[in-house]
């Protein structure tokens, strides 16, 4: 499994009635650090397959969802849980970090 790509009419279906964890990667084409951060995100969408759903929502692309959750600098890692949001990060971490954020929900 992918990562999953979400926009303002995905969101809801794909992160807030999700079965299991998701992480969301928050980014935007033109974020360097973003473009740093992308490949560990990956990683894990792979390793991680059906334990952990990997969306990827590029704030210019869904202004709505990311207004609500009021991000203001990415890229934003968050894991939302039975559609709560259970942490947040900002900016380029390890990817230990990155599993640690998630690791206790599966």
């Amino acid at each position: 499994m992918s990562e999953v790509i979400i926009t303002d009419e995905t969101f809801e279906q794909e992160v807030l009635k999700s079965e299991i964890p998701v992480l969301i990667d928050f980014w935007a084409e033109w974020c360097v650090p973003c473009k740093m951060l992308s490949p560990l995100v990956a990683e894990i969408a792979e390793e991680y397959a059906g334990k952990l759903k990997v969306c990827k929502a590029n704030v210019d692309d869904a202004p709505e969802f990311s207004g609500r959750y009021n991000i203001q600098s990415i890229p934003t890692l968050m894991v939302f849980n039975k559609g709560e949001i259970v942490k947040q990060n900002v900016g380029v971490i390890p990817r230990d970090t990155i599993e640690e954020m998630f690791k206790s929900l599966l």
